[in-house]
């Protein structure tokens, strides 16, 4: 049996069960529903529960658990049976269907609490949704944990974490220090930073004290906008626009570089791309400190300047400063705007000081340097490769700590005016 054939076939016994149920309820009540310990209604959709989410449920874990023996030689008699039998996780969902069809219909009784079980069918499935984010985040961890042990298996951590030269090459004896592209990493975020936040908490002041409705039911989904625009568009628009214009109107006269690539060039441009994170969040933070402290100030004689300084903003503080989090782990782990923007120069921190901090050099990142080493014909048990799995384990534990940081600063700042 195909997975398509077992996809009608679930469904067909779902709706089945539905009007046999249903039916089947009504008739044993004669016809009255007011004998029954639940509406009609939710007796049929108990029986279509019952064959959907263990039909689907055998599918999902069969076709996992097959693919996972079939790869890694494991279960022996199982990946024996999946090879011999290839349609028998289709069949083995239909079955797990047609089983829960004829138990749900067998329990269709007057005195049967259908309601109670079909909600309890709905509880399995918003748990089982709500486990998907969990379960992902651990999948993403140990895929990359399991790799980077393999590479600290081949390359010592030392070389890796406190290197100061990035030259991987696939013939052996390759430099494969982070430093020099968390360098380039950091660099960048922050050039991002100082043109996002001024901007982006600016904007958020004016729209929630200035502006009128009509303005802010304009201007707020104008800026929210740019959060939209794929990061491949802003790479382009720093490719061909923003990186030329820094070239001929400040690296040339200034003599500090003739590259349209540079870190300048792709900070800039993340920035603009970080403007609606923290706009919108510090937006909705501002707005959410109480009008009696307004009030207060405005009270007792404070301009409305005074007051946005002195008593909006600091109450706003701890969720502004949560937004700025979120938008730095945003930058951190942007990779388009990078590679079209800011170029892929060596990395390597033993050159001068002042190329190491010149806005108009090539610079790369993180991210980068894991695109390059999985892109092409390469031996992905070669430490050059897996070297991006442990680049990915740093930059998700950077990131994820910028993530929880934030969400701990938000949430106490939610249960302060709440």
């Amino acid at each position: 049996m195909s997975p398509l054939m077992m996809l009608i076939s679930v469904l067909a016994f779902a709706i089945a069960g539905y009007v046999i149920a249903r039916k089947r309820a009504v008739g044993m009540a004669g016809g009255d529903s007011r004998k029954l310990a639940s509406l009609p209604g939710f007796y049929g959709q108990n029986a279509a529960y019952a064959a959907l989410i263990p039909g689907f449920a055998v599918f999902l874990a069969g076709s996992i658990l097959t693919r996972i023996s079939l790869k890694n030689d494991m279960f022996g008699l199982w990946a024996d049976l999946v090879t011999r039998l290839p349609n028998l996780v289709p069949t083995l969902a239909v079955l797990a269907a047609g089983a829960g069809l004829a138990h749900a219909i067998y329990r269709t009784r007057p005195e049967f609490r259908a309601r109670v079980a079909a909600e309890s069918w709905v509880m399995i499935l918003l748990i089982a949704a709500a486990s998907v984010a969990i379960l992902t985040t651990v999948a993403i961890v140990f895929s990359m944990l399991f790799e980077t042990v393999n590479f600290f298996g081949q390359y010592t951590w030392t070389e890796f974490l406190f290197g100061t030269t990035w030259a991987p090459d696939f013939r052996g004896n390759s430099a494969l220090g982070i430093l020099p592209l968390l360098w380039g990493t950091l660099y960048i975020s922050v050039i991002a930073l100082l043109f996002a936040v001024p901007v982006g908490l600016f904007a958020a002041i004016y729209l929630s004290e200035y502006a009128g409705p009509k303005l802010r039911a304009v201007a707020k989904p104008m800026i929210e906008i740019l959060a939209g625009i794929p990061t491949i568009v802003y790479g382009l628009f720093a490719l061909i626009t923003v990186g030329p214009m820094i070239r001929d109107w400040l690296a040339l006269p200034m003599g500090l570089g003739s590259s349209g690539s540079s870190v300048l060039t792709a900070g800039l441009v993340m920035g603009v791309m970080l403007i609606p994170f923290v706009s919108s969040l510090s937006d909705d933070i501002i707005n959410a400190v109480p009008q009696a402290m307004r009030d207060g100030s405005l009270g007792l004689g404070a301009t409305k300047s005074e007051t946005i300084r002195h008593v909006v903003i600091p109450a706003a503080l701890p969720g502004i400063v949560g937004a700025v989090l979120l938008a730095t782990s945003r930058a951190i782990g942007e990779t388009m705007i990078v590679v079209l923007g800011a170029g892929a120069a060596a990395a390597r921190l033993n050159q001068g000081l002042g190329e190491m901090v010149n806005p108009f050099e090539a610079m790369t990142t993180v991210t980068v340097k894991i695109v390059s080493q999985l892109t092409g014909d390469t031996d992905f048990a070669a430490p050059e490769t897996l070297v991006a799995f442990a680049l990915g384990l740093t930059l998700f534990t950077m990131t994820l700590g910028l993530n929880v940081a934030a969400l701990i600063i938000v949430r106490k700042y939610r249960e302060q005016y709440e």
